[in-house]
């Protein structure tokens, strides 16, 4: 009986993982508490590194269970307390909120969205042109909406299209239900114009998720904590362009030319071109879709564009937060189109909560690092520096330090204690506002290297839509290699010799 217990105990555990990934989570709890009674710091490192292997493993587990179990246990041991990931959490409320309703928002704009890209990518033939656009216009709406936002559109366009293209190459018509999630219907006709088109998909959301990191380092609603920056340093939209634009602009050019590059030579995954056969599918479902449109479809199109506009002058205008901007993007694409039934406005939600729950346990981790003091002793000896080294340590430090841990906690922190030096009266006007320029140039541009560096890469690595493209950890590192490399040094060169 016990034995029969115990193995029905392993096959539970984390469900389908690998057996390898079940020890290596249960090796983690085992060694966690010997390592606090020798160090608690170290054992803090040890879990931020323990954390980030859970999500560069997304695709064998959800990162949320075992992630999870490592917060838990981090409390338990006195690495944090309940109390302070109650306060990393209110203090990331917006962003927490934005989650639960925008993304939900998004969902109910997709027929709009779908009807929208697809004229664009069946329109733009050349892939290097469709890349080129895919990267500008992410970072034109993340300079005025949010990368969120921004990212849980081009999601939701893309499952769309990977749904319809996933159905034909199953056998089905477009008409009918199915499980997008399996390849087990798939036809051994179409599998290798399949794994092609998952290709040329990771390549757009790639290009697209830079993109949101392009626009969204120039405005102080682009990412979240450029917000709070702004209001530390009593910056208006118009002062943190101009503030951010010496930096900001050059990266954008470099990362756009980037982006033209990989497409060009072929190189890191990119320069996959859409396959003829999926290409005559697509157009074969915008032809039906637009000859079997009914009056109330097209009334919801009408509908859901109206909507978008709005949400994009609430945003742009900064009317509200966005979260509560996305509850009202959800009452106005029901209400209007007919969506009254519970079940169905609880479909939207499906996607959003478990990446914010994720969200929260990710605050227990930076609970952590807040509480054993991680980030300190990068934090002292870069403040032993002054002038244009102090800036561009400032700048680096920062870009490493939201690889590892997230870019909102970097740069909270690292804001916070620039202020207390300028309140002091250590630190000039000036010199208060290169080195907030640091901070926030700092964070946004060098953390595309890693899927944590940014709440919108991390969105997309736990989204429904990673496993089906195979968008893995590792392969969204070695694909924004190159942005990384390029848009980090034109970032740094600009704050050293345009500053």
């Amino acid at each position: 009986m016990a034995h029969t217990m115990a193995g029905a105990l392993r096959k539970n555990f984390l469900g389908n993982s690998p057996v390898w990934y079940k020890l290596t989570i249960i090796g983690f709890l085992i060694v966690n508490p010997i390592i606090v009674t020798m160090n608690p710091f170290v054992a803090g490192w040890v879990l931020v590194a323990e954390f980030i292997f859970t999500l560069a493993m997304a695709l064998k587990c959800y990162p949320l269970q075992p992630g999870g179990l490592l917060a838990i246990q981090a409390i338990v041991l006195g690495l944090a307390s309940p109390e302070m990931v109650m306060h990393e959490t209110e203090r990331n409320f917006p962003v927490v909120l934005l989650l639960i309703f925008m993304v939900a928002g998004i969902y109910f704009l997709r027929e709009m969205l779908l009807y929208t890209f697809t004229k664009i990518i069946l329109g733009i033939r050349s892939k290097m042109l469709l890349s080129f656009m895919f990267s500008l216009t992410a970072a034109f709406l993340s300079a005025f909406l949010d990368a969120l936002t921004v990212t849980a559109v081009i999601i939701t366009v893309a499952i769309g299209f990977y749904g319809v293209y996933h159905k034909v190459a199953s056998g089905k018509k477009f008409h009918q239900d199915h499980d997008h999630g399996s390849d087990d219907e798939v036809i051994e006709l179409h599998r290798e114009d399949l794994e092609q088109f998952r290709a040329f998909l990771r390549n757009l959301m790639m290009h697209g998720a830079i993109g949101t990191a392009l626009g969204g380092v120039m405005t102080l609603v682009g990412e979240p904590q450029n917000l709070l920056i702004a209001k530390i340093m009593g910056w208006n939209f118009a002062e943190f362009f101009v503030q951010m634009m010496h930096i900001s602009l050059p990266v954008l050019v470099v990362g756009l030319m980037t982006c033209l590059t990989v497409e060009y030579f072929g190189v890191f995954g990119y320069g996959v071109k859409l396959s003829p056969k999926v290409r005559e599918v697509l157009e074969d479902y915008d032809r039906q879709a637009t000859e079997n449109r009914t009056k109330s479809e097209k009334m919801a199109i009408i509908v859901q564009g109206v909507v978008a506009g709005l949400l994009m002058i609430a945003l742009g205008f900064g009317l509200a937060e966005p979260g509560v901007v996305g509850l009202m993007v959800i009452v106005l694409a029901t209400a209007f189109n007919g969506i009254t039934e519970e079940h169905r406005i609880g479909r939207a939600f499906e996607e959003a909560l478990p990446f914010t729950a994720l969200l929260v346990v990710f605050f227990a981790i930076v609970a952590v690092i807040e509480h054993q003091g991680l980030f300190s002793p990068v934090i002292d000896w870069v403040m032993t520096y002054d002038g244009k080294s102090q800036q561009a340590l400032f700048y680096m430090a920062n870009g490493a330090l939201s690889m590892i841990s997230d870019n909102v906690f970097v740069a909270t922190v690292y804001i916070g204690e620039v202020e207390k030096m300028f309140l002091a009266g250590e630190l000039t006007r000036v010199q208060f506002d290169a080195l907030a320029v640091a901070i926030n140039t700092g964070t946004n541009i060098p953390s595309v290297a890693t899927p944590n560096g940014q709440a919108a890469f991390l969105f997309l690595l736990t989204s429904a839509l990673a496993p089906l493209i195979r968008l893995s950890y590792g392969r969204m590192v070695m694909m924004a290699l190159p942005y990384t490399v390029t848009m980090s040094i034109t970032g740094l060169a600009a704050l050293w010799y345009l500053g």
